[in-house]
């Protein structure tokens, strides 16, 4: 309860934030699809908004290193609104391009907000923490995404973007006037990297091993979020409403597993094991899933889903801020969450495309293969550390 307390008022930004941008999710393929688009096009949509984070997120984690948390996200959530509303009344396929790039160049909230975080609670409770954050995350994509296909389903693709930059503008001033600074408290800004520093993460010996695990697990993740409504459009008939409902059950999972399984499970055998058992989860996930044609086997498959990724995200985000040098905790973690836009650049396409060309069962082994490396990388670790001498 004191960890909450302590981030009552970013878990309340994350939540709305969320439930704005999960009403995007579900629809945008269908919306693409409404100006033509064919399923490569579409993955390449989401490509491009993957290049812009790629490209501004590092920056922006940087930034907050040495101007403060606060007002990094200012500036995301005020590109979220714009490109949000741009959304709303694109009159061609390239107007939507174009609002996915002001949102992606403006974007880089999720590694600034998991900074944030770290800041405010101790080592020992990160994992916990980033745990209550996805709990967050999946209460908005439970009420987002139905309350985007109800929308949709009355009022046609307008209202749903507008309504989701409206939500936008209430973190925004959420932000602005509630939201308290964590770097100035913690007096961290006089030892940060430089932007030319950025890249020496990669040679980092305890922060590399922890970003190729991430981008071997996110390879496989982006790949898959491409095609989900697709798949299931395909599988199992599912129109952008159906889709929606389906987003909101995943979320509602989601959140029971984060609130009340997660921190359990950390405290009980540790990030690495928790994340081990996480990615297994999932590996599991995208071997069923060409096999799905029904209602109850897409529920059970969503269970096995919930449980990967809310293991998975809460611990490789703990892992990483661990191994972050004292003052980088926004570069770090914005860089690893780099690694998540590198995996939205290159995998959308393919998997569409696999999908188009080849379908589902090689779609989902695609996601399959990456998500296995991540798991024998952790696997690998876990053992090594067993291995090392205690200290």
């Amino acid at each position: 309860m004191r960890v909450i307390a302590t981030l009552v008022p970013i878990l309340g930004i994350t939540f709305i934030d969320i439930l704005g941008f999960s009403i995007l999710i579900p629809i945008l393929p269908f919306y693409a699809q409404h100006f033509g688009a064919s399923d490569t096009e579409i993955g390449v949509l989401f490509a491009t908004f993957a290049a812009c984070q790629f490209v501004a997120g590092p920056i922006w984690g940087n930034v907050s290193d040495r101007i403060g948390r606060k007002g990094v996200l200012i500036v995301s959530q005020a590109g979220a609104t714009i490109g949000w509303t741009m959304l709303a009344f694109a009159p061609t396929l390239l107007w939507v391009f174009i609002a996915r790039m002001v949102e992606g160049f403006s974007g880089g909230n999720i590694g600034v907000t998991q900074a944030y975080v770290a800041d405010r609670v101790p080592p020992s409770e990160r994992a916990r923490a980033f745990s209550y954050i996805g709990a967050s995350f999946s209460a908005g994509l439970v009420l987002g995404p139905a309350a985007g296909g109800f929308l949709l389903g009355r009022f046609g693709y307008t209202l749903p973007f507008l309504l989701a930059a409206a939500l936008q503008v209430v973190t925004l001033l959420l932000t602005v006037f509630f939201l308290p600074e964590s770097v100035a408290e913690r007096g961290e800004k006089t030892s940060v990297p430089s932007l030319r520093d950025i890249p020496r993460c990669f040679a980092d010996p305890r922060v590399s091993p922890v970003l190729v695990q991430k981008l071997s697990y996110s390879l496989g993740l982006f790949a898959w979020f491409s095609v989900f409504a697709l798949v299931l459009q395909k599988q199992l008939h599912f129109t952008a409403q159906s889709t929606s409902y389906t987003f909101a059950i995943f979320g509602l999972i989601g959140v029971a597993l984060q609130l009340f399984a997660v921190g359990s499970v950390t405290d009980a055998v540790g990030n690495r094991a928790a994340s081990n058992i996480g990615f297994a989860s999932m590996v599991a996930f995208f071997a069923s899933i060409p096999f799905v044609h029904s209602l109850p086997s897409l529920l059970a498959t969503i269970v096995l889903f919930s449980i990967g990724l809310s293991l998975s995200n809460a611990t490789i985000a703990a892992l990483l801020s661990d191994a972050a040098p004292k003052g980088a905790q926004g570069t770090v973690l914005s860089v690893g969450d780099s690694m998540q836009s590198i995996s939205g650049i290159i995998m959308p396409a393919i998997a569409t495309s696999v999908l188009a060309y080849y379908g589902s069962l090689w779609t989902a082994a695609i996601s399959f293969f990456f998500v296995s490396i991540a798991l024998a990388l952790g696997v690998a670790a876990q053992a090594r550390r067993a291995t090392e001498p205690a200290s």
